[in-house]
């Protein structure tokens, strides 16, 4: 598949020497905030150096007073509280944290988690029933909830006041809870829309902690729960998010949860040096394999234990699940790439939904990912139990997943989510016509354009020009994800030295060099290139698209570029 490369606008010399002067950092750098609308020394300043400190008011989010006294007075007259979150991970460290910060306040708070396969997403019927059954009467629903109209009536039958804490859309109208927090309400002016489940969450206990006149610092030691919810959950690392994973990854690596140190031991990291690739490829998936598989409630266990070896047992059981895990998607992606094989066909359709009996539901959403990036469309993938059908479905850059859900639905049984991550239930005898309004209508929001793959370029740069000064102020952009993805550079007419070659998984690893500036030579890695071995052949007048990285080998750092695209 071809992509496009685009090279971002440059801005006006004088603008870029000027920031670059006042920020004593390179000009390509200065260019490469200007580039992501940081382009002020104040705005620049905040982006490297934000604290918690700096965080936005929790009361500017809409109905946060009337949360912040129900709980402290549940606190106060030792209510009983459960939290109900969602079994993904930015659901599983929402409860987490939650429980941890209002059980260390004194609260007599338990926690509830749906099964997936038996009761679905959200709020849940067997989870209020069960609120009823423990006595509970104030229940705070975590990265969840917004659509939940009649289970927060259900709820208020059985006297139990609801707080509803969530980052998803809201429906056509709010639950009328104690009070909905919820940073995408429309009436709620809170000045940042993309927090996580697990930010709103914290927001809350933001709340709680100012309203009891307890010190801010109080916090930290929930930090890296944050840090792990949103990073997992793919939000825009900038604003609050970026502080939030900032200083949480800081926390984690310095003395962090007792769970999560288990969790990075047994999955074989090292400790001190966890960064956002390591949570989003390596303990999510083990954090959300056990929700996929059985009950998420045992990773709320481990997450909440105060006792490292009690940890370090329930984080091999969540090493074995996700091995397990990763046995079941494999056979899935083999039969829907048979599928798509059979049914896609890329001049007629703008999407890809695909529907089979038995497919586990705790997977599709990974497998509609890994079709994403192979096709790049958008993907809904369906799995069929008893006339029913529970769907999940991935997006692309640019392409509004959850508003061409919604042109659907009324064919759907229930449906939530985002741009670009959502999941639906539907009855089997309505999946094709909604295979077909899907593709109708997401033909109408998708331009032949958006379904090309871009390669964003930040700057265009000599190979000379890469100095230990850009190496160093590089570090400092971290963490990387959504909106802060690393820079990357392009350089022109470089020459391949020695013999390309293909290691490990289908990676691409050569020298390059540019006789027109200096001909240093640098060590390239290109994971997941090796279909291009044939351009690095041809030995001359190459162009490339790549990260600047430090690799640490053996003990010892050193400069590597990481090639995005060669041509």
């Amino acid at each position: 598949m071809q992509t496009k490369w685009e090279v971002a606008t440059p801005a006006d010399q004088n603008y870029v020497q000027n920031l670059a002067e006042q920020l004593s950092i390179p000009e390509h750098i200065a260019q490469v905030l200007i580039n992501r609308d940081i382009g002020t020394p104040e705005t620049a300043r905040l982006f490297f150096g934000g604290k918690t400190e700096d965080l936005y008011d929790p009361f500017l989010l809409a109905d946060m007073d009337a949360a912040v006294d129900r709980v402290v007075k549940a606190l106060q007259k030792q209510e009983k509280i459960i939290i109900h979150g969602d079994y993904d991970v930015d659901g599983i460290t929402s409860v987490s944290m939650l429980y941890l910060f209002l059980r260390d306040l004194g609260g007599q708070v338990s926690y509830y988690i749906p099964d997936r396969q038996q009761e679905g997403y959200g709020l849940s019927m067997g989870g209020i029933e069960e609120s009823k059954r423990r006595g509970v009467s104030l229940m705070i629903s975590v990265d969840c909830g917004i659509t939940s109209v009649s289970e927060v009536e259900l709820a208020k039958k059985f006297g139990i006041d609801t707080i509803i804490s969530d980052h998803h859309e809201p429906g056509p109208s709010l639950p009328e809870a104690v009070a909905v927090l919820d940073p995408k309400r429309a009436d709620c002016s809170y000045p940042f829309s993309e927090l996580a489940g697990v930010g709103v969450a914290y927001k809350l206990a933001q709340g709680v902690l100012r309203r009891m006149n307890l010190e801010g610092t109080y916090l930290e030691r929930y930090l890296d729960l944050v840090a792990i919810g949103s990073a997992a959950d793919i939000v825009p690392l900038v604003d609050e998010n970026r502080i939030l994973v900032k200083e949480g990854l800081e926390r984690l690596n310095r003395n962090g949860n007792e769970g999560l140190k288990a969790l990075i031991d047994t999955a074989n990291f090292k400790r001190g040096n966890i960064q956002v690739g390591n949570i989003v490829f390596g303990l999510a998936p083990r954090i959300n394999a056990v929700g996929r598989l059985g009950s998420a409630e045992r990773a709320v266990r481990l997450l909440i234990t105060r006792d490292y070896n009690r940890a370090l047992n329930i984080a091999s059981v969540l090493e074995k699940e996700n091995r397990k895990r990763k046995e079941i998607d494999n056979h899935t992606l083999n039969e829907a790439l048979e599928k798509i094989a059979e049914e896609y066909n890329p001049d007629r359709d703008s999407v890809i939904v695909l529907s089979r009996e038995a497919w586990h539901p705790g997977v599709i959403g990974i497998v509609a990912s890994r079709i994403v990036e192979k096709y790049y469309r958008p993907t809904v993938m369906i799995t069929i139990d008893d006339g029913i059908g529970k769907g999940s479905a991935r997006s692309i850059p640019g392409f509004d997943l959850f508003s061409a859900i919604r042109e659907c639905s009324d064919l759907l049984e229930q449906y939530g989510g985002h741009k670009y991550a959502a999941g639906l239930t539907i009855r089997e005898d309505r999946i094709e016509e909604f295979r077909e309004r899907f593709n109708r209508v997401s033909a109408e929001m998708i331009s032949p354009e958006d379904l090309i793959p871009k390669l964003g370029i930040d700057a265009e740069i000599d190979l000379d020009e890469i100095s230990p000064e850009i190496v160093k102020t590089l570090r400092d952009f971290a963490p990387f994800g959504p909106k802060n993805m690393k820079p990357n550079f392009a350089s022109y007419d470089l020459d391949i030295v020695g013999v390309p070659r293909i290691v490990g998984a289908n990676h691409l690893k050569f020298k390059v060099k540019q006789p027109s500036s200096g001909g240093l030579v640098f060590d390239v890695i290109g994971f997941n290139l090796g279909h291009l071995l044939p351009v690095a052949q041809h030995g001359h007048g190459v162009d490339m698209v790549y990260n600047i990285e430090e690799n640490e080998w053996m003990n010892q750092v050193n400069l590597q570029l990481c090639a995005k695209d060669i041509r």
